[in-house]
């Protein structure tokens, strides 16, 4: 009888006793020790993505900063941070996963450290360069420590957790580093990084076991690290900075247009037919795994986008303070720290294309009610939308993680959550690019249509700007200063009107992307119990 042949009454009777394995699992301290220390790391990394957000006023003041050039603070951050995700599984098999995962907390606290020291913004921006670069291996190894942790009916359990990390920090960032810049200064948003870093390092270090299956790896393919850096480097910094300078009227975004588009043709070309490839495209023969991706990109132009917009709607159009809106989105991160452990315990049972699709379900009424958000709307308009965000995200996030990384066999996980990653993280710059061009052009867009309508000419207008100018006249404005003063205060309301559409708009789009993906959603099959062992493989030994 052939290898092949005898492995199959042995994967049945593996999948028969997954059930009763299941049932017997239980998590000791050095698990549970574990999990808080890869789960403290994975908050912390996606939490600087958004942290400095609000402190980039202070920033400017203290380090003498344009507006464009304090901007760099967080786009270089992100553009490290994606190009080594898609590296995480050559790294990790070059230098151990323990060593490389501990490593990486420890880089990333160390430079949270140099950050809060910097006095000019080349420095700065230099610190966060090799900050992104530690927090990028952070993502993607989390998830996969995640599945291996837990058996296949406890899958879910394991996603729950991530998905409640992952969105704890884009959630808690701007609230908290509001409070923290308005407390002490800006350096602190990363000096507290460095009391939970190395308690992270130190709980993952001593309680992180190393991987049952480790792919060797041999020599390491310069050309491809190259061109990985180049073309998502420059597909990053495009996404980052198009809307700022006008896409392609500018020369710079013509030149990363081209070499991104030439560095990730030729890097996906060579990756295909080197022996020992910086990144495995090979595992998109994994079927899961291509629909994942793709899956993960739309969810996260339309996911990411919705995020983005809120809080430019609250201050820019309702003119409330950053720690108001940040208290407002708080509803919607709860309500997914709520649903997501549910839908970790029922996934397996309905299968992920189910709550997938009531995720979608509810998501889409949900967008339609925010396309419908006025000047007038308050505190209560906006808190049910959020709650039903929130409650979505936790039914879409979960069975989508489940469905494309679960069949994975175990060599090909890390490097399967690395590109699923890769493709949500790009999804969703993609999606802030898309809307933050469209809230821009659409409002120009309606300023000049209502402007139109509300002509000097026009009877009405001339009786609104005659009892505007009157009004300020009575203030003591002379008549001149009076009527100028007054249609500056209409084309104001012009302009507020005009931005109420333009999300209005970018509200819309989403809602189209999902009902694109809703047709889809049968696709997400229901993974099997686990995925098969692969020759090439050298066992590690648990440590």
């Amino acid at each position: 009888m052939s290898a092949s042949a005898e492995s199959i009454p042995a994967a049945a009777a593996s999948a028969a006793a997954a059930p009763a394995a299941d049932a017997e699992f239980r998590l000791d301290l050095r698990g549970f020790l574990m999990l808080i220390g890869v789960m403290l790391a994975l908050v912390l990394e996606i939490l600087d993505s958004s942290i400095v957000n609000v402190a980039l006023p202070s920033m400017m003041g203290n380090l003498g900063a344009t507006v464009d050039e304090i901007s760099w603070v967080v786009t270089s951050y992100i553009i490290a941070n994606v190009i080594v995700i898609p590296m995480t599984a050559f790294l990790s098999g070059r230098f151990g996963r323990r060593r490389y995962f501990v490593g990486s907390i420890l880089i990333f606290t160390a430079a949270s450290f140099l950050c809060g020291l910097s006095h000019t913004l080349p420095q700065l921006v230099i610190c966060r360069v090799i900050q992104g670069m530690g927090g990028g291996a952070l993502l993607s190894m989390s998830q996969s420590i995640m599945m291996e942790t837990f058996p296949p009916q406890r899958q879910g359990t394991g996603q729950a957790l991530f998905g409640m990390g992952a969105t704890l920090g884009p959630s808690l960032g701007p609230t908290l580093g509001g409070y923290i810049t308005n407390q002490w200064s800006w350096p602190w948003i990363f000096y507290v990084n460095i009391p939970l870093g190395l308690l992270a390092a130190s709980l993952c270090f001593r309680h992180l076991p190393e991987p049952k299956w480790v792919r060797k790896v041999a020599g390491v393919d310069w050309t491809g690290v190259l061109l990985l850096i180049l073309g998502v480097g420059a597909l990053q910094t495009f996404l980052e900075r198009g809307n700022r300078l006008d896409w392609f009227e500018s020369d710079f975004i013509r030149i990363l247009a081209a070499t991104f588009v030439f560095s990730l043709g030729y890097f996906v070309w060579h990756e295909l037919h080197t022996p020992n490839p910086v990144v495995d495209l090979r595992v998109f023969r994994h079927r899961s795994l291509t629909i994942g991706s793709i899956y993960g990109a739309m969810m996260g132009v339309g996911l990411y986008g919705s995020v983005f917009l809120f809080p430019l709607f609250t201050q820019q159009v309702l003119r409330w303070s950053s720690w108001q809106s940040g208290l407002a989105i708080a509803p919607s991160s709860l309500a997914t720290a709520l649903t997501m452990p549910i839908a970790g315990r029922i996934v397996w049972r309905f299968g992920p294309a189910p709550l997938f699709g009531i995720g979608i379900a509810i998501f889409i009424p949900t967008l339609w009610a925010m396309s419908h958000w006025t000047l007038q709307s308050g505190e209560a308009d906006l808190f049910w939308p959020q709650i039903t965000r929130g409650v979505a995200l936790g039914l879409m996030f979960v069975p989508l993680s489940l469905a494309t990384l679960r069949g994975l066999p175990p060599q090909d996980m890390l490097q399967g959550a690395g590109l699923y990653n890769l493709f949500r993280q790009v999804g969703g710059s993609m999606g802030i690019a898309i809307l933050a061009t469209m809230v821009d052009h659409r409002a120009t867009l309606h300023h000049a249509y209502l402007a139109e309508s509300v002509s000097p000419l026009n009877i009405t207008t001339q009786q609104r700007l005659a009892s505007l100018a009157g009004g300020l006249a009575a203030r003591g404005l002379d008549p001149t200063s009076a009527l100028a003063a007054a249609k500056a205060a209409l084309d104001g309301v012009i302009g507020q009107q005009a931005a109420v559409l333009a999300f209005r708009d970018c509200y819309w789009m989403i809602l189209g992307i999902f009902l694109v993906l809703a047709p889809l959603v049968p696709l997400l099959k229901r993974p099997p119990g686990a995925g098969p062992a692969a020759p090439g493989m050298a066992a590690a030994a648990d440590h």
